[in-house]
């Protein structure tokens, strides 16, 4: 297995001393003829993570356009077309992608590779990193990262690890007896040491999990055999790592079977609980529903003794409605019928002895036309026999009688 590459470069619209503009750069990424003689065979880039090439370049023109500096006097302007905007990162694989297309293994590791070099740019960017892409049409696989700073100015500088280390040194000042010069020196080697650490950070994160050495052997003068057994190293590394990675998982499905079991029992314990707390619960709601009327019924039953017989029913009961306001209301709501009671009574009372009394007029009444009655009787016999007296019987009628009453 080879060593990695991984290298982090700042672009201006107006280009540095490289003479690489952004334009440029964006045209090499897209392929676009005028920009990449050095491919023999040009093919479009693939997206890997974010947008394409023609959307990281829109979005990086119209936020460079609008981007603003805030100078001393309190007034902003546009900021300057030789300021760096475009931060570029580039990452390679030492497997070539005619490699990648012979070998599912190969292929497998660089998908592996390119996985945990997205993640770790994410990491270290977030939503800054725009769009990663590959490019097929040159020797080894690599990916172009683009980046665009979030600061108001768009600074890369505020991005990039060395010069944030140097800048953070100069501020500072320097140390006593140090002229500027030595100053510089001390910003430069704080520069370095931090993108060493970059780099560094970049090969504990995706070179060594992936077998990939920290540099190749040129960079450190290796002989062939010392370098073959550093990438023996590598690869053993690699293996140890993976074989780590696997035990850590089934490990991990362990110990997730483990708790998935725990938590079941612990939730079926649970349910016992609350269900043995529920039948407590009932329990004891039934028993003081038994108290309650236990207790209601010896007051019934006290009451009962207390009001026996119907002179001590009433007495409790007015006694009871002395001594409560509610009492009183009710006796002031039955008042009014009670005398309705009464008055209907009394009228009763005076429409019988009313009654009665015409009974007896009319008796009396009766008896004197029954005497009358007899009376007239009595004088038309007398009559008759005086009549009798003095004319024949056959000249005087017969008086019919009157019917009796």
């Amino acid at each position: 297995m080879g060593f990695q590459f991984v290298h982090f470069e700042g672009f201006s619209r107006q280009g540095g001393k490289s003479g690489r503009t952004t334009d440029f750069v964006f045209s090499e990424a897209a392929r676009r003829p005028d920009a990449c003689p050095h491919v023999g065979e040009p093919q479009p880039p693939e997206t890997v993570f974010g947008v394409g090439i023609e959307e990281v370049q829109a979005r990086h023109d119209e936020r460079a356009a609008a981007a603003r500096d805030l100078m001393s006097n309190g007034r902003s302007r546009a900021i300057r077309k030789t300021q760096q905007t475009l931060a570029t990162i580039i990452a390679s694989h030492p497997f070539t992608v005619e490699e990648v297309r012979n070998d599912r293994a190969k292929a497998a590791a660089v998908a592996t590779w390119e996985k945990r070099t997205v993640a770790w740019l994410r990491a270290e960017y977030d939503d800054q990193l725009v769009g990663v892409v590959r490019h097929v049409d040159e020797r080894f696989c690599h990916l172009h990262a683009y980046v665009l700073p979030g600061n108001p100015m768009m600074k890369v500088s505020d991005l990039h690890p060395g010069h944030i280390a140097k800048a953070a040194v100069v501020d500072a000042g320097p140390r006593a007896g140090e002229d500027a010069k030595a100053l510089n020196r001390r910003g430069d080697q704080a520069y370095r040491e931090a993108m060493r650490s970059w780099q560094d950070s970049y090969h504990q994160h995706v070179g060594v999990p992936c077998g990939l050495a920290r540099l190749g052997p040129g960079k450190r003068r290796l002989k062939r055999a010392e370098w073959h057994d550093e990438k023996r190293q590598a690869d053993a590394l690699r293996s140890t790592l993976s074989m780590a990675a696997e035990l850590r998982a089934k490990g991990d499905a362990f110990t997730s079977k483990v708790k998935a079991e725990t938590a079941k029992l612990r939730a079926d314990a649970a349910r016992k609980v609350d269900a043995a707390k529920a039948v407590e619960k009932q329990a004891r709601e039934r028993e003081e529903m038994a108290r309650r009327a236990t207790v209601q019924a010896e007051l019934a039953t006290s009451a009962a003794r207390r009001l026996s017989g119907l002179g001590g029913a009433f007495r409790g009961f007015w006694d009871g409605i002395r001594r409560s306001k509610l009492a009183a209301r009710l006796r002031e709501e039955l008042l009014p019928t009670v005398e309705r009671w009464q008055q209907a009574e009394a009228a009763a009372r005076a429409a019988a002895a009313a009654e009665s009394d015409r009974r007896v007029a009319a008796e009396k009444r009766a008896s004197v036309l029954s005497g009358s009655v007899a009376e007239i009787g009595a004088q038309r016999d007398e009559l008759r026999a005086r009549l009798a007296r003095y004319e024949p019987a056959a000249v005087v009628a017969p008086v019919p009688a009157r019917p009796q009453p």
